[in-house]
Formats: C-alpha cells, sequence, structure tokens
C-alpha cells in the first residue's frame, strides 16, 4: 500500500518488485528492481564518502535512458535535491543552470558531455556519465577516491550480499524540497520550479488511485523528456512505484520509431503530447478520410458503422493494441481529430497540468471524459476562474492545493507574481461547466484585445487553421493592428501534389476566405505568412511562441 512519504514509497517500490524487470533502453536487457536497488546503494554510499547531505543538489542531463532512471531515483531516495536539465538545451544553457541550482554534482549523458565545457561548472565536485558510472571529471580528490574505491565500500558495508531487506531509506519530511525542475516555457525563459515531496507524492498519489488500469508487471513506454515533469510524473515515478516494465526509446521519437516499439512492447497505458497523436492522425487516417468516396460511405446507415469499427480497431493496433487508454497532456489536441477519436470510440482523455504544480492540475477517466474539456480538478486541489461568470464569461484559471509549487529558486519576484493570497495564477484562460469539467480557451500572454476591445483567442483560430488541408501548426499575432498568421505547411503533402511556393501562396488565400467566413468580423484574418521552416519547439513539442512575435513581410 502506498505511503504519504515519496521516498518510503520508492522504497517499497523495490521490495514488492524485487524480482521483476524495471527499466530497460528499448531493445535491451531489462535491468530488474532488484539490480536497480543494488545500485542505489553503490550511489548511496558515493554521495555519503562525499559528504553529500540531504538537501544538497545532483544535477542530471541526459537523453531518456534506464541509467537516468537509476540515477535520479538514487538522488531522491538519498533526501538530496534532483534537479533533471533538457538535454536539449544548449550547452551554454546547462552550465548555467547546473551554476544557478548550486549543484554540486552532475549526471551527463556521454553525448551531452560532448559538447559541455567542465570549467564553465567550476562549483561541480564530480561530474558522472550516466551511462556507466563512470566519472567523467573531477576538481575534488576526495570524490575521486570515493568513486575508485566504491566497489570495495560497497563489499564492506554488505559482505553477506545485497538483499531486499538492506533497503532502508530514511523518511522524507513532505515540505521539505525533492526537486528543481527549470521549465521549457513557450513564453518566457526557463524558472527553476521548486517542487517537494508533498507536491510529487500527491500526484502519484491520484494516479494510483484514479489510473488503476495499470498494474504491477505491465509494459510502457518512456517517449517523452524524462526531465520534463509531464514525462517524468507519469512515465517514470508512477509506473515505476507500481512494477511495471518501463522500456526507454533512448532517440527522438520519430512516427516510425514509435510505431515500431508500440508493435513490440505492446504498452499496457500510453503517455503522449498532442503532436505525436495528431501525426498518427495525419498519416494514417485523414488520407483515407478524405477520399470523396469515403465521405459518402461514413454518411451511409449502417455502413458507417461497420467502417468506424474498423478504423478504431486499425487505430488500437498502431497502439499497440493493449492499452487500456492513452492519456494525452502538454497542449490542447486538435478539436478535428478529437471529434472523430470520441465519434469512433477511442480510448483517449486529455489531462491539464503545468510544471507549477508537478504537474497535475485537471483529469478525467476516458469512459467519463467530456469532449474539448481537460479533464477535472484532481484531489488535493482547488481550482477557479477569475470572473464574474466562469460558465460563461472567459477567466484566468487559479488553483491551490497539495500540488502546487514552493516558489521559484532564486526568484521571489517571479514567485510573487504568481502566487497571489494563496493561488496560483496559472497564466491560463478558461471556463468550467456545472459538472465541473474544464475548458481551456487559451494563455493570458496570447490574448489579443480586437480594435473595439473584443477579446481575441489565438488558439481557437490556430486550431481552425491546423485542420485544414495543408497546415501542419501555426501562430496567430497581431501586427499592424491587424490579425495575421504565420503557418508552416504539410511539406510531403506539398511535394506529392507537385505545389510549389507560388501555388501554395494561392492556398493559402483560399483557405484564409474559407476560414473567415465562419470567424467574427473582429477575429478575421488579414494574411497568412508562410513559415519556410518547422517552428522551434520546447521537448513537449510547444510552439516556442516568444521566438515569432513578429514577422517578416517577404513571406507574404
Amino acid at each position: 500500500m502506498y505511503k504519504h512519504s515519496l521516498i518510503v514509497n520508492v522504497q517499497e517500490a523495490m521490495k514488492n518488485n524485487w524480482d521483476l524487470p524495471s527499466v530497460s533502453d528499448y531493445k535491451s536487457t531489462p535491468v530488474y528492481y532488484s539490480e536497480v536497488a543494488k545500485q542505489i546503494a553503490k550511489l548511496h554510499i558515493l554521495y555519503q564518502e562525499c559528504g553529500i547531505k540531504k538537501g544538497d543538489k545532483i544535477a542530471l542531463c541526459g537523453r531518456n535512458s534506464s541509467t537516468w532512471a537509476i540515477s535520479f531515483f538514487s538522488i531522491i531516495s538519498y533526501g538530496a535535491v534532483a534537479v533533471p536539465l533538457l538535454h536539449e538545451f544548449k550547452p551554454d544553457s546547462v552550465h548555467h543552470l547546473v551554476n544557478h541550482s548550486e549543484a554540486k554534482m552532475l549526471f551527463v549523458g556521454d553525448v551531452v558531455w560532448e559538447a559541455l565545457d567542465a570549467n564553465q561548472m567550476p562549483d561541480l565536485h564530480a561530474i558522472i556519465i550516466m551511462q556507466d558510472f563512470s566519472l567523467a571529471s573531477c576538481k575534488d580528490k576526495h570524490y575521486k577516491k570515493a568513486h575508485e574505491n566504491l566497489e570495495n565500500s560497497f563489499l564492506k558495508k554488505y559482505p553477506n550480499g545485497f538483499t531486499k531487506d538492506d533497503v532502508k531509506y530514511q523518511e522524507d519530511k513532505p515540505g521539505d524540497l525533492a526537486l528543481i525542475n527549470y521549465t521549457s516555457g513557450t513564453t518566457s525563459l526557463s524558472k527553476g520550479v521548486m517542487l517537494s515531496y508533498k507536491a510529487v507524492n500527491s500526484n502519484y498519489i491520484f494516479a494510483r488511485e484514479n489510473m488503476t488500469s495499470l498494474k504491477q508487471g505491465m509494459n510502457m513506454i518512456s517517449m517523452l523528456p524524462m526531465a520534463h515533469m509531464y514525462g517524468l510524473q507519469f512515465e517514470i515515478i508512477f509506473p515505476f512505484m507500481v512494477g511495471v516494465h518501463i522500456h526507454f526509446l533512448t532517440r527522438v521519437p520519430s512516427p516510425k520509431i514509435i510505431a515500431e516499439a508500440f508493435s513490440s512492447v505492446k504498452p499496457d497505458l500510453i503517455i503522449a503530447v498532442p503532436l505525436i497523436i495528431e501525426k498518427i492522425y495525419r498519416a494514417k487516417l485523414k488520407p483515407i478520410l478524405d477520399k470523396t468516396l469515403m465521405k459518402i460511405l461514413l454518411k451511409t446507415p449502417i455502413i458507417d458503422t461497420l467502417i468506424q469499427n474498423k478504423i478504431l480497431n486499425e487505430l488500437n493496433e498502431a497502439f499497440g493494441g493493449r492499452f487500456n487508454s492513452v492519456i494525452i497532456g502538454g497542449a490542447s489536441l486538435n478539436q478535428e481529430v478529437e471529434a472523430f477519436f470520441k465519434k469512433i470510440g477511442f480510448r483517449y482523455t486529455i489531462g491539464y497540468g503545468m510544471t507549477e504544480c508537478a504537474p497535475l492540475v485537471g483529469y478525467e477517466d476516458w469512459s467519463k471524459f467530456e469532449m474539448y474539456s481537460c479533464g477535472k480538478v484532481v484531489s488535493g486541489m482547488e481550482l477557479k476562474i477569475k470572473s464574474n461568470d466562469p460558465y460563461n464569461e472567459v477567466g484566468e484559471i487559479l488553483v491551490r492545493g497539495d500540488n502546487v509549487m514552493m516558489g521559484y529558486y532564486k526568484n521571489p519576484e517571479a514567485t510573487m507574481q504568481v502566487i497571489k493570497e494563496g493561488w496560483l495564477h496559472t497564466g491560463d484562460l478558461g471556463l468550467i461547466d456545472r459538472e465541473g469539467n474544464i475548458f481551456i480557451k487559451g494563455r493570458t500572454k496570447n490574448l489579443i484585445l480586437g480594435a473595439s476591445g473584443q477579446n481575441i483567442y489565438p488558439e481557437e483560430i490556430e486550431d481552425r487553421l491546423n485542420s485544414t488541408e495543408y497546415i501542419i501548426e501555426s501562430i496567430v499575432m497581431q501586427q499592424d493592428g491587424k490579425l495575421v498568421a504565420l503557418v508552416y505547411l504539410d511539406q510531403d503533402k506539398l511535394d506529392n501534389e507537385k505545389i510549389d511556393l507560388a501555388h501554395s501562396k494561392h492556398k493559402m488565400l483560399e483557405i484564409r476566405e474559407a476560414i473567415n467566413k465562419d470567424l467574427p468580423a473582429y477575429s478575421q484574418i488579414s494574411y497568412i505568412y508562410i513559415q519556410e521552416e518547422e517552428f522551434e519547439k520546447t521537448p513537449k513539442r510547444s510552439i516556442k511562441r516568444y521566438l515569432y512575435t513578429s514577422i517578416n513581410p517577404i513571406k507574404k
């Protein structure tokens, strides 16, 4: 039975699942829970002999891997503060964040390490390559000696062998700092979110009580960034505690690699971001659904049901065929895709969260999920809409409760800007219905004020643009008092139909006219510009909007 202590739950996970496979890199030999516990015991000896104290910071930066997970759990269970850094960060950013966090030690992936410079991180006592736990760099002789003597120290401490009875960790205090997670936001630069043991464990307990289909001995694939709270909490911490075998892709999750992994691993629960789901929809389903004959058949009674069932079966197989549900988070799902999934009975649900809530705010089981919502507020949390009529008037979403962060590390000014009178101001705009379902409308920072004071939510217009035949993704913004869109086109479709730049511009005129017919006058698009390269994104695949605040008219 799970406890109200994160460290005790890690301890019990080791003992309860001792003889089961725990983690493995894709297509590699699994590491059993007993082996994970043994490696953690060795690292704990290293920390102790190096003088690492409870509350000291240890950073991690590398691609998803089984050794990343082992490193993370060794830090958390020791009582040190884990500082996960996205391996996609530029070297200068990694140097800065390691220094900013005051980390004493760094676990780093071999590929990431090639671009780093130890001299740029002068306060680090040691840098360890996470693939084999070898010492990459060490400025402290005491650390070096402790690392060299680690095997002897382990044998001395456990002369009769290491057993599950030796797994004993010191219980945490719920209010203590567990980890600092540097955000990869779409509208600003990184801030260090301080998350307590209570916040992390509260998310785990909610998952354990509400995602009950996941059980000991099952399989999951880890394809989201482990240094991002969504992936860390629900592809690592939650399944690890349950006794699930986690398969790490260890590489960029391209549609081909994901499809292959789904087919071979057959995961029992799938955690995904909208972009992955939308790519599968566009690649496998949309070309079929757009055919004239298919459109006619889908409007024909009886036949339409047969076709929908066939499509559903093929879609289920594309995800491995064994999953209970697909949980989507990180951004909103395209409404065309969602409407189709709902129509055919695909088992999906959409959650709502943010790093500052470790990350969960809203969730509902797929069987009760309301279309276009992002679930209901989770237990241990309160939510309110800052408006006169939260059911009809859009307002900022405010939350408070167990999941909320302690604040931003070394940034009290930023903390005071978002936590006011006990409520975390999320920056998201939304509504709730009478049943408590949450509906996101956009971000406060993205809100556009029309010429006559009307509120324009660019995300809603972008969703319509992204549902058109040629547009993959888009950003809507205001320029010289007019609404304009910057779009990235489906390059494969353009190539297949031999559409050049001149013709693609003509297609954009047609799309603009068609969309404007359904939009009120104050939110109609004046121009559509073509983005020649894919938008730069955060690791959770959201567009970094702050990089696209203006448009070069040459692209018109």
